[in-house]
């Protein structure tokens, strides 16, 4: 009988300092602007929230929330670019807005560039409306990107 391959399901936990590099990596593939090390390291030592998704023993994307009182703002949510388009940016962004609601969060912001159709799609599918701009908000090639403010209320 041949053996058969299982592959071992999606697996969020919490980011560790030694899952920096591989997040880092992940980071510097997906933006053309990305955060540093440093940035990455910070919103560790500050206490965001931060979660990485596995699957078969590696890591394939990462988040980073910020919560105040009954608010969580998702700062950063990233698949690698050779696992995007898979559902998996969806299914890890549901655990996350589960996660929050179960702990007492009751509206989930988030910002993204105008350019990123994909994600703001997503976003809009998943129960997020737009709430406003943020004027000049990311690094752009030639100066700034507007952002796009979006909030899920949960109820």
């Amino acid at each position: 009988m041949a053996e058969s391959s299982l592959s071992i399901g999606p697996f969020i936990r919490t980011m560790t300092r030694f899952d920096l590099e591989p997040v880092y990596a992940i980071e510097q593939a997906s933006y053309e602007f990305p955060w540093t090390m440093g940035l990455l390291a910070d919103c560790l030592r500050v206490g965001y929230h931060s979660f990485v998704y596995e699957q078969d023993d590696e890591i394939r994307g990462y988040a980073f929330i910020s919560t105040v009182l009954d608010e969580a703002h998702l700062l950063n949510i990233c698949i690698a670019p050779q696992y995007q388009h898979r559902g998996y940016g969806q299914q890890f962004l549901q655990w996350l807005m589960d996660h929050f609601r179960d702990n007492g969060a009751k509206t989930m912001y988030l910002e993204v560039r105008m350019s990123n159709h994909i994600a703001i799609q997503m976003y809009q599918n998943m129960g997020f409306n737009e709430i406003g701009v943020r004027r000049n908000y990311y690094p752009a090639k030639q100066g700034k990107e507007d952002a796009q403010l979006f909030a899920c209320e949960f109820f």
